[in-house]
């Protein structure tokens, strides 16, 4: 504890650092604020039925990943979910379309190219999405509309608004990326996710102590269940694979030392939330497309079975969508070849491996390797909502919070985010010995 709070006050020290999270707070603040700003035209009084659609199911992993807006019929009702299938559509056509994978060799001007095309094509995406909604909204809750649902001004004005809130949050979470501390499109949907934790949490307690339920001592066997989820989970996003790395000889000053031993690290989760995070979204599309074609029986029995979140075939389909996405994220952000050629400008080598394409080959088989069972952890942590829900009898809406999406999400953005702050600290203090000895100001 006097740890900690020595580094809040180191935190509050530094002008720059305390500066960059009063920043990411703020803009939070704004995207919580617009989660509950409705549409124009819209009775929030009487949206109770677009509210009981969400409070289990897909339903309510869309009302978690839009922060509460979708069921309340926000300007953020689309979230920033168009943002991260533009991304996924982006990367997957990155492999396949020759113009894109120029622009991912081409360093920092590529990525804000690419970063310009997803953000057109997100906005495509809501444009697409937006009517969609409002058509969903006018089937659920006919009565909150205080104008026609289908008249052209009420629709174009709303997939406007919506369309415009999707962007502002993609804004928002790229600013604080830039600006402010951590990644900021990750931290927006933790901060939905977190709002909707305490009420699913105090649902869970009133379940226990209602009737036969379990009473307070189920209650604390299932928080230190869940305790030992989030430790499980912070191995998991810590855990690495060190590839020892040998230096014959390296110039320090004037002259030079003898060789010394150092490591690579390899983490075995990669890719981080990503891959759940692209699989989820991935899982949003064959509920919403089966239940478009209500006419056909085929179309209602898909829908029903990918919109059950505890059903075998949603967490099989759901955890070979995580395989295949941590390969491929991992591949695209591990550049191994760089490594190699890096290790080897720098006189380094792996003892028994040959500097150059070797040296790729090898670090390209351990990252193989180790992603395998990474990735199953992954899916393990996944799906482990079903599996407390089957064995334990837990409420959905808390079982959500037992791993799967929400978990991982949680876990990996926050150490994420301390990484980030223990990072800039370090750097200021030794920026501080080379000066002063002390942390310095920013200088602006």
């Amino acid at each position: 504890m006097k740890k900690f709070i020595e580094t809040i006050v180191s935190i509050w020290k530094i002008e720059e650092l305390k500066n960059k999270i009063l920043l990411t707070l703020g803009l939070l603040l704004v995207y919580r604020f617009g989660a509950h700003v409705p549409l124009p035209g819209i009775d929030i009084n009487k949206l109770q039925g677009l509210q009981d659609q969400t409070e289990e199911g897909i339903g309510w992993l869309i009302n978690v990943f839009t922060g509460g807006a979708f069921s309340q019929a926000s300007v953020f009702a689309l979230g920033i979910m168009p943002y991260i299938s533009a991304s996924i559509v982006v990367q997957l056509m990155g492999i396949a379309v020759p113009y894109l994978q120029k622009l991912q060799k081409d360093g920092e001007s590529g990525r804000k190219k690419m970063n310009q095309i997803t953000r057109w094509l997100t906005i495509g995406i809501t444009l697409i999405q937006g009517p969609g909604y409002i058509f969903n909204l006018s089937r659920q809750v006919p009565d909150a509309f205080l104008m026609s649902p289908s008249s052209f001004a009420f629709i174009f004005s709303s997939v406007i608004i919506l369309s415009t809130g999707t962007i502002f949050a993609m804004w928002l979470g790229e600013k604080i990326t830039d600006k402010g501390i951590g990644n900021g499109i990750s931290l927006l949907i933790m901060v939905g996710i977190l709002a909707t934790m305490p009420q699913m949490f105090i649902q869970e307690i009133a379940y226990r102590t209602t009737g036969t339920n379990g009473g307070p001592m189920l209650i604390l066997i299932e928080v230190i269940v869940w305790l030992l989820v989030i430790v499980a989970c912070v191995y998991l996003v810590q855990a690495v694979r060190k590839v020892p790395v040998q230096y014959a000889r390296r110039t320090t000053g004037g002259g030079f030392e003898e060789s010394n031993r150092q490591w690579i690290p390899l983490k075995v989760n990669a890719s981080g939330v990503m891959p759940i995070i692209f699989a989820q979204a991935i899982m949003f599309v064959p509920a919403a497309l089966a239940g478009l074609a209500t006419a056909s029986e085929t179309a209602q029995g898909l829908s029903a079975t990918f919109s059950d979140i505890f059903g075998f075939w949603y967490n099989f389909v759901f955890g070979l969508l995580i395989v295949v996405f941590t390969y491929f994220y991992t591949a695209i952000t591990i550049p191994t070849n760089k490594m190699a050629d890096d290790l080897k400008r720098s006189g380094g080598f792996i003892p028994g491996i040959k500097p150059g394409t070797d040296t790729a080959d090898y670090l390209d088989r351990i990252m193989s390797l180790i992603t395998f069972p990474g990735s199953l952890a992954l899916v393990v942590i996944a799906v482990l909502p079903a599996i407390v829900v089957y064995l334990m009898d837990i409420q959905q809406g808390w079982a959500m919070f037992y791993g799967g999406t929400s978990m991982l999400i949680m876990v990996g953005v926050a150490i994420d985010t301390i990484q980030q702050v223990n990072a800039y600290l370090l750097n200021k203090q030794y920026d501080g010995l080379m000066k002063t000895g002390k942390n310095r100001k920013s200088i602006t």
